[in-house]
This record gives C-alpha cells, structure tokens and sequence, in this order.
C-alpha cells in the first residue's frame, strides 16, 4: 500500500559568501512515498545538492519542517539525527567516498558496525547480509578487493551496497554516474530500479543527465529555490 514516507515543507536554506547571503532554497516542498522513484534535475548550482543533504539531515535548515513517517525530525540533536541516518537513510554520492584501507566487504559491513548493539538486537549478521549484497550489485568475486583495485563502476557498487546494508527506507543518490561512462551510467540506473522494485526503497536521485532522469517514474525540477515541476512517467 502507498504511503508517506518523508515530507518536506516550506524548506528555506541560505549560505553566507564573502559576506554575501546567498538564497538557495527558497520555501521548496515535497513528499516521498514508499513507491516514489524519483530523478531531481536542475541547472548548476540552482540548488540540488543542498536539497538533498538537507533532506538527509546532513545540513540543518534556516526554516521548514521535515518530517518523517509523520514524526518531525528536523530538530533532532545531531547526535540523534546520526542515528536516524544510520537507521532509515542511505546515501550514494558522485565520488564514492569508500575507504581506501577496507576491503569492499569491510566498506559495506561498516554502517551496521556503526548501530552497534541496535543490529545486534535485530538478530542480523553484518558480514552475511554484506557478502549477499555484494553478490547481488554483482561484486561476488571482488569482496576482499579494495578500493583502488576496483574500477570506478565497481566501486560506485561498492557504495551502492554500503548504503543498502542497514535496510533504508529511503535512498538519497548525488549524480551517482557522473564520472561513469554511459554503459557503466546505465548498469547504475539498472541497480536504482531494482533495489527500488526488489527491496521497497524510495529513491531521491539528483542528477544533470535529462536522458537518464526519463527512466525514472517521475522527474522534478528545481530552479529559484523551489520544485517547479513535477512529471510522471509512469
């Protein structure tokens, strides 16, 4: 059954440049839905990339609310906002930000070490669910591989996984095939919409490529600080 899984109202965000406020988000508003599939286009810098670190909770807001299955999570202590990613958000961003000294198992099992005793209590094994998750982005025979051994389509994979491990309700992605090539953009595109059909998650992906963004269900746009238009495809 559909349903509301985060909601964002009235967002305002500025930033201060050279003792100029800059204004760049400016009252936008959504809703995501437990079957939301969605690409956010928009011109450099019109704002994106904020949108979506706001919505994660990795920056705070100037005004707005942003509410979670109904619970306001906006004014959470940082403390509890890092909680609350670990728990129900993942992130996949341009450059994959993996650790060059793990192995792709370790970077992926590292955000359930993180919930400590909280996955412990729900009786899951880190390094199984791991290895699975690698064997499903097609990475099974690269787990002990590290970082530099990977190509850049790998280790977005990599990153893909990492994300995935703690069960997120929604998955926040940051022109996740920028630096790949259009076969390599294309297998990415093809994991986004399995994990979305497979695994039940809401995807938020903000991206530049107009082509890509049509394969997504619906496409949002933002310009002067707000979602202008909002397409459904199918």
């Amino acid at each position: 059954m559909r349903s509301e899984v985060l909601k964002a109202d009235n967002l305002y965000k500025s930033y201060f440049q050279g003792g100029e406020r800059l204004e760049i988000l400016k009252g936008a508003s959504l809703s995501l839905h437990t079957d939301s599939f969605v690409a956010l286009l928009g011109a450099s810098g019109s704002g994106k990339s904020t949108l979506l670190h706001v919505l994660g909770l990795l920056d705070s807001l100037d005004q707005g609310e942003i509410s979670f299955e109904g619970k306001n999570v906006s004014n959470f202590s940082e403390d509890k906002k890092a909680k609350f990613r670990l728990q129900h958000l993942g992130f996949v961003f341009q450059f994959h930000h993996l650790i060059p000294e793990l192995s792709a198992l370790e970077n992926v099992t590292l955000p359930a070490s993180m919930l400590g005793r909280d996955a412990k209590a729900l009786g899951r094994d880190a390094k199984a669910e791991a290895e699975e998750l690698l064997h499903w982005v097609g990475l099974k025979d690269r787990m002990n591989s590290f970082p530099w051994q990977l190509s850049g389509g790998e280790q977005q994979r990599v990153a893909l996984g990492r994300a995935l491990i703690n069960r997120p309700k929604i998955l926040l992605t940051d022109e996740v095939t920028g630096n790949l090539d259009r076969p390599r953009s294309l297998e990415i595109l093809d994991l986004l919409a399995r994990i979305h059909a497979e695994r039940k998650t809401a995807i938020l992906s903000v991206t530049h490529d107009e082509r890509l963004a049509q394969s997504y269900k619906s496409q949002w746009r933002l310009e002067s600080g707000l979602i202008v238009e909002q397409n459904q495809t199918i």
